[in-house]
């Protein structure tokens, strides 16, 4: 029998809350983020269930091209971007839409000797200052890139730095409003502008931790009321039960002193599993469907919790340490960090189940169910129309 730490991922959980994202932002199509291998749930294993998506976007060139290799024959956005000149021409050849937000890219591409134009996104930068042109920079190279041979479609877009928080929201959307020009496409809303600000959502929106019922603001009830479901459940099981006394110690440096006699579990998950070592005293746990806390400071392959109060908990007992019934969110809290980095940090040793159940999945999904076994015969096809517009 394989340890017992693992990743369930309930795909009917994905497809509705790519369900209610369609529904809140009706007006626009949908880019579903999945860069960092779909946030830490496995880019192959989840695609095929958001085929009802307009587009997908990533970071990575390779996990692009993987998508059109397994079937994915609809728009791919490299939301960073192509890294060097020499990239252009894997974009035409599989037909993938590439931000630019920078003057060698746009040289790159002026130079390339391409067959078809690429599609482009031109990154506006705002008032988050990590990417795109500066607003008084803006309008001069739109009408450069307009008078480039190679380039085809041009979508406006840029990115909010507050959008979970509403600090500088009315700001960064001045800057926009008095620089983007109203005859070009325009991609402004990430997670929380896609949940939070409908005025923001134009053409095309970007969904991406929400796709994975997390919240952008790292705070579960800022998106309680959305109906969203937890796409990964991380589980394990106690292996071990101590009984601790009083003023004894547990664990490395003996962090954790008790103030009581206590039974405390041990379960078989650690750092090196993706659990956060710096977790303190106190972070929630679930065992036997009882809340509890973990005590003790994080080792690689095991955690301690406190079980005093339970005393159905044994060898053998589940333990969900993020989930269904524990919103990653309220972990990463208790952590000092968001939920994004925890779903990300799933190590590769944790083996990965599909949930069975079907309790999540959105009634015109369950009705129209995803068939890509078509697309497996038109990976070879030339791929020249499919970004129209995007």
């Amino acid at each position: 029998m394989s340890r017992p730490a693992k990743v369930t991922l309930n795909l009917e959980a994905l497809a509705h809350n790519l369900a209610v994202i369609k529904h809140k932002a009706k007006n626009s199509k949908i880019w579903s983020v999945v860069k960092a291998d779909a946030y830490g749930h496995g880019l192959s294993r989840l695609w095929p269930t958001l085929s009802k998506t307009d587009g997908f976007a990533l970071i990575e060139l390779d996990n692009a091209i993987m998508l059109r290799e397994e079937g994915w024959l609809g728009p791919i956005l490299l939301l960073e971007g192509f890294f060097k000149p020499e990239d252009v021409y894997l974009l035409e050849r599989y037909s993938i839409t590439t931000v630019v937000h920078s003057d060698w890219q746009l040289e790159a591409i002026d130079k390339a000797q391409l067959e078809r134009p690429i599609n482009i996104y031109l990154k506006l930068n705002s008032g988050m200052n990590r990417l795109g042109y500066r607003p008084e920079q803006y309008h001069q190279i739109i009408q450069r890139v307009k008078n480039i041979q190679n380039i085809g479609s041009i979508t406006q877009m840029t990115h909010f730095a507050n959008s979970d928080t509403g600090v500088n929201m009315d700001k960064q959307k001045h800057v926009i409003e008095q620089t983007m020009i109203d005859e070009l496409p325009r991609c402004l809303a990430n997670s929380a502008a896609t949940l939070f600000y409908p005025e923001t959502h134009y053409d095309w929106v970007r969904p991406g931790i929400i796709l994975y019922g997390a919240s952008p603001s790292g705070i579960w009830q800022d998106i309680a009321s959305f109906n969203l479901k937890p796409v990964m459940t991380f589980s394990s099981e106690i292996l071990s039960i101590q009984h601790v006394k009083k003023g004894e110690q547990i664990g490395y440096g003996s962090r954790y002193t008790a103030s009581r006699d206590m039974r405390v579990g041990v379960v078989a998950c650690g750092y090196a599993d993706g659990y956060p070592r710096h977790a303190p005293d106190g972070t929630p746990i679930l065992v036997n469907g009882h809340k509890t806390q973990l005590v003790g400071r994080i080792s690689m392959d095991m955690l301690t919790i406190d079980v005093t109060d339970f005393a159905d908990v044994t060898y053998g007992s589940s333990v969900e340490l993020w989930g269904e019934h524990l919103p990653v969110d309220d972990v990463a809290s208790a952590c000092g960090t968001i939920g994004y980095e925890l779903l990300c940090a799933i190590a590769p040793r944790v083996k990965v189940e599909i949930a069975k159940n079907g309790s999540y999945l959105s009634d015109f999904n369950r009705n129209n169910p995803v068939d890509n076994s078509q697309n497996q015969n038109k990976i070879n096809t030339t791929f020249s129309d499919l970004n129209e517009g995007c």
